[in-house]
């Protein structure tokens, strides 16, 4: 049996032979964004932001390019970035933003809605979050669903869902079945996260049990995509289960 020191030395070596990888796929768009590519058409964003009590920090989001067509999968903190690296797809790309996927309600999913709604990209959210920005007055996804919606963005098929409360009440995730690529955003923790981070909004009691029926529901994942950090493989769900545990044990 493989100790778990060894294990996560392994998984950290794995990982930065991975970011190394993923250097010679790598579009810098300015100094706080960028294109990472994983397949043909799939490239992860990741964008930086400042906080006053993280100082910089990145996120990580996903695009979706078919038919000189893009689907976002949560936007930049801000407006400003959001209509930067919307521009950049269509100036340098040749590609039209038309949908947008947001993962839950905080700002680092969702900051940059209000510019891609003056250009009229089509929102789909969480009804939860829908609720949730009526609540706080945030700019309004277009497009509710309960539970799951898939759909085929110009082929490609796309499966949003909702497995219960973790970072937030209403994360979801974003699965591409042909691709075997899973955005958790962060429900999900990347293996180098030595805790769960904001815990604001966290509903921690029901987190590690969200994960499981993840992890149950799709064991063929090849990338998973954590809100923040360095993406990998299904490991990073086992790791998000024992950060919770760990958690709940304090």
């Amino acid at each position: 049996m493989i100790r778990k020191g060894i294990l996560l030395l392994i998984l950290g070596v794995m990982g930065i032979a991975l970011m190394t990888a993923n250097a010679k796929n790598k579009i810098v768009i300015d100094k706080d964004i960028q294109l990472i590519q994983l397949q043909d058409s799939v490239f992860v964003h990741v964008t930086w932001h400042h906080d006053d009590k993280y100082g910089r920090f990145p996120s990580n989001g996903l695009i979706i390019i078919e038919d000189g067509q893009a689907l976002m999968i949560d936007t930049p903190a801000d407006n400003a970035k959001t209509e930067r690296l919307t521009k950049y797809l269509k100036d340098s790309l040749s590609v039209d933003l038309t949908k947008l996927i947001i993962g839950h309600y905080h700002d680092d999913c969702m900051g940059g809605l209000e510019y891609l709604q003056g250009l009229g990209v089509e929102s789909i959210a969480n009804s939860m979050t829908i609720e949730k920005c009526k609540e706080l007055n945030l700019p309004m996804p277009s497009t509710p669903f309960t539970g799951a919606m898939s759909f085929k963005f110009n082929g490609e098929p796309i499966v949003c869902r909702f497995f219960g409360a973790g970072h937030t009440f209403d994360n979801i995730t974003v699965w591409m079945p042909n691709k075997k690529i899973l955005f958790g955003g962060c429900l999900i923790k990347s293996v180098y996260s030595k805790g769960l981070g904001n815990l604001t909004d966290a509903v921690v009691a029901d987190w590690d049990t969200t994960v499981k029926k993840l992890m149950k529901e799709y064991a063929d994942i090849k990338t998973v995509i954590p809100g923040h950090g360095a993406f990998g493989g299904s490991e990073l769900l086992s790791h998000t289960i024992e950060l919770v545990e760990k958690e709940k044990r304090k």
